[in-house]
């Protein structure tokens, strides 16, 4: 996932939120203890390449760093989930899934 920016700092979410005025932004929030959340992983891994071609990818760590997980949950205005993908765009998130609902193809298509 070398395409994916670390998020560990609650500072982040104010410079993510303002990009994706030009450009949407993708948040996995992803816990390292769980085999949900690897298989998403791995699931977003094979499709880390189509995008990153459409949007900036930010990679949380939830466990590691709790406290950014949850202000990620308020700032965006969506439930916390582990794992979750929540897209961002306009200082707003437009689409998020979790579990087993993570789907690349979905995530794709709520870009359009």
């Amino acid at each position: 996932m070398n395409s994916w920016r670390f998020l560990n700092e609650e500072i982040q979410l104010a410079e993510i939120s303002e990009a994706s005025f030009a450009k949407p932004q993708i948040i996995f929030k992803h816990s390292t203890t769980c085999g949900i959340s690897a298989h998403a992983e791995h699931i977003l891994g094979e499709s880390t390449t189509h995008l990153a071609d459409v949007a900036d990818l930010h990679y949380l760590d939830l466990l590691r760093f709790r406290s950014v997980s949850n202000l990620v949950a308020d700032r965006f205005s969506v439930p916390h989930q582990s794992p979750q993908i929540i897209v961002v765009r306009n200082g707003k998130a437009i689409y998020n899934s979790s579990h087993y609902s993570i789907n690349p193809a979905k995530i794709l298509a709520s870009l359009n």
